[in-house]
């Protein structure tokens, strides 16, 4: 076995919980050497049961040990049990007890170029082909991927991770421990244009982005600088790929938002908000804390209360959705002959 093993007793004194064996036939503290699906695991391995839905693929597992929540603690599985609180949470820490970090090789690749005034850590990594311009300060036991592009006078903390081709525009302030994925866009211009006669005019984006810490942000991802204002991004926000966020947007603390999601200039975003994937959100609006959106919905006003919040059509035959928007056509006409016939009715009724 090349890496880690723990028994499940091991497991259980690093993240807490209460074991369980239902089978006296089965070793209530097996040796394990990896994670797994339900499907998919084998006697040295162990998965996670979320709830009751899953509960038949649990039964059948031929995985080592489960990790599962207290409402599953006597439903029969046929091996020991982790039982916790969050069984989710719990599995995703022993995953990393299992995969943990390659350790960081402090040095700065021959092939990098780096400004003679930036400041970079003893103990960071620069990879191949990195770019670091003047100014720019790289905290302690950095990992900068190949290719990566750090501007001048960006701030990067303690223990960040680039993978390769993120760019960093000038100015922006990164906090600690956040994970950038390849081809991740942090400060480019925002999308400020201003017409006139019969042209379009660039307006100079002044601002910077600000990341706190503990952020990840996705491949392909990109966050504009502020036109005047910064953008800000609070601590323990996470982004999935293909996301773009607009110059002087403000997203709050612990929000997650999922891939190909638009968000427009000036948004305000409040903490521990959640935001399906593709969802649209036009420009200037606010959102208050702990909100939920619906995966594909499209927001176009203030959202000041917490909830869930859902706006799109469900998919119909083609057929049907054309029959629906030839009526949508009509409906400031219905509008009005619904008016009118109220008025009538209103007016007959107050003469008898």
């Amino acid at each position: 076995m090349s890496g880690p093993v723990f028994r499940l007793s091991e497991l259980q004194a690093r993240i807490g919980g209460r074991l369980i064996a239902h089978s006296p036939e089965v070793d209530s503290d097996p040796p394990l050497e990896g994670v797994a699906s339900l499907h998919g695991a084998g006697p040295g391995q162990i998965g996670f049961v979320v709830g009751k839905s899953h509960l038949e693929a649990a039964r059948k597992t031929r995985a080592g040990a489960l990790i599962v929540g207290a409402s599953l603690a006597d439903a029969g599985l046929p091996c020991p049990a982790l039982v916790v609180d969050n069984p989710h949470a719990a599995f995703a820490r022993v995953t990393a007890l299992f995969h943990p970090a390659s350790p960081v090789q402090p040095g700065i690749h021959p092939s990098a170029s780096i400004a003679g005034d930036a400041r970079i850590s003893d103990s960071a990594e620069i990879g191949p082909g990195v770019v670091v311009g003047s100014g720019a300060v790289i905290g302690a036991r950095c990992r900068i991927g190949a290719g990566c592009a750090i501007g001048r006078h960006v701030v990067l903390g303690d223990d960040g991770l680039l993978h390769p081709q993120v760019t960093l525009y000038d100015g922006c302030r990164i906090g600690h421990r956040v994970i950038l994925h390849s081809a991740a866009v942090i400060g480019a211009d925002g999308f400020g244009f201003a017409w006139e006669d019969d042209h379009w005019v660039k307006v100079p984006q002044v601002g910077i982005v600000i990341i706190g810490d503990d952020v990840e942000i996705g491949a392909g991802s990109t966050v504009d600088r502020g036109a005047l204002d910064d953008t800000v991004i609070e601590d323990g926000v996470k982004v999935d790929n293909q996301v773009q966020i607009a110059h002087n947007c403000h997203i709050g603390a612990h929000t997650a938002i999922a891939g190909c999601v638009g968000i427009a200039g000036s948004t305000h975003i409040g903490q521990r908000c959640r935001i399906g994937g593709g969802a649209v959100i036009m420009g200037h609006y606010r959102i208050a804390d702990d909100v939920t959106i619906s995966s594909g919905s499209f927001v176009a006003k203030d959202i000041l209360q917490a909830g869930v919040y859902t706006s799109v059509q469900p998919i119909m035959p083609h057929a049907d959705w054309l029959k629906n928007a030839a009526q949508l056509r009509h409906l400031a006409t219905l509008r009005q002959r619904l008016n009118s016939l109220e008025k009538r009715f209103e007016s007959n009724h107050s003469k008898d």
